[in-house]
Formats: structure tokens, C-alpha cells, sequence
């Protein structure tokens, strides 16, 4: 494997078989073994098992009849669950021997280890198993007659929604015909349709011997499926704790495939991930992330005996745990409160403001809030060149950005006739211009990514309340609105989510750092001190504006007023602009 430096192969002997096994990292370390699906070869988990082989002793192997394994004679029959799990017992006896593996499986590779981690005779061998895009065939099997035996409304879309997904596996169970497509036009087309539908990036993966792979591969699920999905054991109950990770973009497996599997389960982290079915190749970052914190929980309650515990298990931890949010403004107020909410959620934090200590601040208080990671960044949004060098730096040392937040932000008030030019060039640098540079420097990432995303720019209720008195800043932020609801539309097609925030009169500092134009600088600061009593009288703390944030990536909420005074002027908007426009001629009480 040539994009694995320091891997040692071996070869082990199985059942009239030899399996092809690598192996990285130091082997004085717990052992992860990574089991691949189909129609692929172990180099699927190329990328993953280069991050985990610096903590971890890395171990990879090709499925029999796949890569460089062989394959039994004759075909039917060689690849029953049994089968497989006697090939796993030969490669940790190889490797670990020792020692129980923490195994990672997907796809088919998922299926399989469901049978390893439940069988007792595996009991002892397993410390953890993390599964992602491949259901235990015995509790899908229960999870069918369940619906079958009641079949209320829901759970007949539920049987139909994941039928028609399942397209796959009835062509798969003909006769002969599989053999010839993957040996003919779709072995060669293969790679294109995954770098198209799936954007997985090009590489070592797929390799030559997919055609092969895939025509063997075909007899995992002849020879599996039927028979468990008739008669699925009782017993399946893990025996080890186990991580599920589920892209929520998977286009063959529904997620509700698994809303009953804590009855399976007795210890069960369950993580969401936005993304497609191939996320080994796609999200390798995450993944190898997710699956190091979860072994070494595992490792650490072995140690003390206690039940494995993954931080964090906050509010969406399942949703942004491990994720990339990046947050501007992010030295105070809502840019802070929102870096320590993901924090809090197990996100991985990257805290940016031109105040480089108050940026490094949040960042360290991340740490100290949940945050597996989290790094202050020095940077002023309006500066273009700037914001280009740090979109680059953050793709190569953090990763692609998964949630942006653009809330950096300044305030100015004062008539437009005494607003001058340089005024206005100052708001809409910083309130306009810096979302559209984070916009289009990390939009363009997550787009280019082809996993989805998510955008979250800070708006105002001004953006639908006339002022007199605020006449840059309220056409900065309807700005920033419009810019929202664009892009929302744009990047719809991209899996993109953008969402416009809408705060009110939120507890914050930007009052004292706000300018009001037309004043000397005594009138001044007495406004400022005015304004920022007005607003700490109010009081609405900039923690709930951070709650509907995450609340509305959750969700892929379009605009989201957040204060009750909000919340009015929005619906004013709406069936009586009339009324905002009066509003706006009477003079602020400043």
C-alpha cells in the first residue's frame, strides 16, 4: 500500500484461505482492526488508518475473496457469517493475540463485526466495536417482522422507505448477472460514478482488483442474507460497547434501521454524521477522530472498571461531536457563547477575532468546555488576503470547516446624512464584506468536500426594521439577510444548509465599541455607556442566541428571529410594514 509508509504485511491462514493483512503504528499499542464493506478492498481505510496509526497499532485486512486475500473454493458457501467470523478470530489471534481489538467495520465490513460482537465466542477477543453503514442482519431481521407484525402507517413507510433502498441486494442475489457487470462496464465505471455521486476523492481506492472483489463479494450476500433475515437469532445482544456512527446522507440504509438498537445495545454511543454512504474516503478526519476517542474510552473504563463514557453528552453532542465549526467574532458576546455551545456539544473549535488574546481565550475555555480541540485564530474578516490564508491554513491543519459561523460584526449609529463614506466603508467591511469573504472561502470548501455543510450567518433584527437611527448598520445587516437567503438556495443542491440569525437586543459588548456618528467624542462614549444600560437592562444573554444557532443547524432553519422584540418585527414585516415604517420616524430614546 503505497500510501501507508512503515506498513508491515503479513499473511495469515484461515479455513483453506490466506488473508492479507497489514499492519501500522506500534504494535506495543491497543490494536484496532479496520474491516472494509463491499465492493471494496482494505485500502478503503487508507486514510483513516494513517491518522490512527500515531496513537494506535493500525491493523487492516482484506475480506477472503478480496485485494490480495484469497477466495474459498467453491464460492457458495464460503462466506457466511460463520466463516468470516472465523477469519476475524485468526487475524486478532496474529496480531493480538494477547490483548482484545477494538474492531471498526463498514458497510459489509459493519455487518460482519455486528456477528463478531455478538457471538460468545468472540467474547474476550473485542474491547469495542464502532459500526457505521451496515446493520447486524439478526437485529434487521426483527426489526422487519416488527413491522410486518404490526403494520401501522409509519412503519409501513418505514418497510417501503428502506425496500426501495435496498434496490441493490435483489440484483445482487441474481444469477450470474452481478458477476458480469462488475467484470464488464461498471467495474471500469465504478470509480467515476463514486467520484461523481459520492465525491470520493481519487487515490489507491479503488484498486485493480475490484472486479474481482465485487464478483466475489456478491456471495456475501447470498449467502447471508435470506437465510438470517428469515430466521434471525434471539441472541444477538452485544457484548462489548459499541459506537454507532450514521451518515445521514446514506442513500442505501435508512436511520431508522436503528432506533431500537439500545434493546441490543447495552452500551450504545450513537454519533450523526452529514454525509454519504463512503464516509472512510470522504471523512477520514472524522472518523479516525471518533473512533480514537471512542477506543481510548473503552481503554480507560477497562482500566477502572467503570461503564464507557464518551465526552461530551451534552445537548447535539451526537450531532456536531468531533465536527469543525469555525466562529468569528468569536472573542465575546455571541461569538463566544456560540464557540463554547459547540464546544459544550464536542465540536472542534476554531475561535477567530482580530483581538488575538480574547480569540485564544475562548479557545482555551473550549478546551475546558468539551472541545476535543480548539484553536484561536487572529484575523480581521474584512481583510480579503487574510481570510484566504486562513481558509487555507484551516484546511490543511484542522480539516474542512463543517459548521461556519459568520458573527463577527460592529455597530454605528447616527443620521445617513452625517454618516460619511469612510463610515460606511467601515460597517459594511466588517458586517457585509466579512461574511461574504467566509462565505466564499469555506463555502467553496464544503462544496468542493461534496459532504454537506452548513453556513450560519449572524444577521439582526434590523435587517427588517427601518431605523433612523441606524441607517449603515440596518443595510448591512438586510444585507447579510438577502446574501442568506441566496445561498440557501444556491447551495440547496450541494447538501449546504444556511441559515440566517436574527437576534434582538442580546446582552453584549458591541455597544461599547459601537460608533455614533455626528458626535464629539464626550457625547460619544455618554451613548455608549446610555446604550449599553438600555441593553443590560434588557438583558437576554447571548448563551440562548448560541442555543437557537445550534438549534437551527440542527434543524437547516432558513431565518430565525431569536428575542420576543424579534420575533414581532418579523411578523410586522409581514402583514404590517406599515406600522415599522411609523416606528422608524420616531427618534431613538438615546
Amino acid at each position: 500500500m503505497r500510501d501507508l509508509p512503515g506498513a508491515r504485511e503479513r499473511r495469515v491462514a484461515t479455513g483453506g484461505i490466506e488473508l492479507c493483512v497489514v499492519e501500522l503504528g506500534d504494535v506495543g499499542r491497543p490494536t484496532i482492526v479496520l474491516v472494509h464493506g463491499y465492493p471494496d478492498s482494505k485500502e478503503v481505510w487508507t486514510q483513516v488508518a494513517v491518522r490512527l496509526a500515531e496513537e494506535w497499532h493500525v491493523v487492516l485486512y482484506d475480506v477472503r475473496g478480496h485485494g490480495a486475500s484469497t477466495a474459498p473454493k467453491p464460492l457458495r458457501g464460503g462466506f457466511t457469517l460463520e466463516k468470516l467470523t472465523d477469519d476475524f478470530l485468526a487475524v486478532a489471534d496474529a496480531v493480538s493475540p494477547d490483548r482484545p481489538v477494538h474492531v471498526v467495520g463498514h458497510d459489509w465490513g459493519s455487518v460482519q463485526s455486528w456477528e463478531f460482537a455478538t457471538v460468545s465466542r468472540t467474547e474476550g477477543r473485542i474491547a469495542s466495536f464502532t459500526s457505521m453503514s451496515g446493520p447486524s442482519l439478526d437485529h434487521f431481521g426483527h426489526w422487519i417482522k416488527r413491522r410486518m407484525n404490526r403494520p401501522t402507517p409509519r412503519r409501513v413507510g418505514q418497510l417501503l422507505g428502506q425496500g426501495a433502498k435496498s434496490w441493490y441486494v435483489y440484483m445482487l442475489h441474481t444469477p450470474v448477472l452481478p458477476e458480469l457487470a462488475w467484470r464488464g462496464p461498471l467495474g471500469k465505471r465504478w470509480p467515476a460514478i463514486l467520484e461523481r455521486l459520492e465525491k470520493v476523492p481519487p487515490g489507491d481506492y479503488p484498486t485493480s482488483s475490484l472486479p474481482n472483489d465485487a464478483a466475489h463479494g456478491a456471495w456475501l450476500y447470498r449467502d447471508n442474507v435470506r437465510p438470517r433475515l428469515r430466521r434471525p437469532r434471539n441472541d444477538a445482544y452485544a457484548h462489548v460497547p459499541v459506537q454507532l456512527i450514521t451518515p445521514t446522507g446514506d442513500v442505501f440504509l435508512s436511520e431508522r434501521l436503528y432506533d431500537e438498537l439500545e434493546s441490543w445495545v447495552p452500551q450504545l454511543t450513537r454519533r450523526a454524521l452529514p454525509a454519504k454512504h463512503w464516509v472512510p474516503r470522504t471523512r477520514p478526519d472524522q472518523l479516525a477522530s471518533w473512533i480514537g476517542e471512542f477506543a481510548a474510552a473503552t481503554e480507560s473504563a477497562g482500566q477502572t472498571g467503570t461503564p464507557v463514557e464518551v465526552s461530551p453528552q451534552g445537548l447535539h453532542a451526537e450531532r456536531f461531536a468531533g465536527q469543525l465549526v469555525l466562529v468569528t467574532g468569536a472573542a465575546g458576546g455571541i461569538g463566544r457563547a456560540t464557540a463554547l455551545a459547540f464546544a459544550e456539544a464536542g465540536a472542534r473549535v476554531v475561535a477567530v477575532d482580530r483581538d488575538a488574546e480574547g480569540a485564544e481565550r475562548t479557545a482555551e475555555s473550549a478546551r475546558l468546555a468539551g472541545a476535543p480541540a480548539a484553536w484561536g485564530e487572529a484575523v480581521d474578516v474584512s481583510d480579503e488576503q487574510a481570510m484566504e490564508k486562513l481558509a487555507a491554513r484551516v484546511a490543511d491543519e484542522y480539516g474542512i470547516v463543517d459548521v461556519l459561523v459568520n458573527n463577527a460584526g460592529i455597530g454605528l449609529s447616527g443620521p445617513f446624512l452625517e454618516t460619511t463614506s469612510e463610515d460606511w466603508k467601515n460597517v459594511l467591511d466588517v458586517n457585509l464584506w466579512g461574511v461574504i469573504h467566509g462565505c466564499r472561502l469555506f463555502g467553496r470548501q464544503m462544496a468542493e468536500r461534496g459532504q454537506g455543510g452548513h453556513i450560519v450567518n449572524i444577521a439582526s433584527a434590523a435587517a427588517f426594521q427601518p431605523s433612523r437611527a441606524l441607517p449603515a448598520y440596518s443595510t448591512s445587516k438586510a444585507a447579510v439577510l438577502m446574501l442568506s437567503e441566496c445561498l440557501r438556495a444556491e447551495l440547496a443542491e450541494k447538501s449546504i444548509g444556511v441559515s440566517a440569525i436574527c437576534p434582538g437586543f442580546v446582552n453584549t459588548g458591541i455597544t461599547s465599541t459601537a460608533r455614533f456618528v455626528g458626535t464629539d467624542d464626550a457625547e460619544e462614549q455618554r451613548l455608549r455607556k446610555r446604550a449599553g444600560k438600555l441593553y443590560g437592562v434588557r438583558n437576554y444573554p447571548p448563551e440562548k442566541v448560541a442555543a437557537a444557532i445550534l438549534r437551527a443547524v440542527v434543524r437547516n432553519q432558513a431565518v430565525v428571529p431569536v428575542t420576543p422584540e424579534s420575533h414581532a418585527v418579523r411578523f410586522l414585516s409581514r402583514v404590517g410594514p406599515g406600522v415599522l415604517r411609523g416606528v422608524a420616524r420616531l427618534k431613538p430614546p438615546l
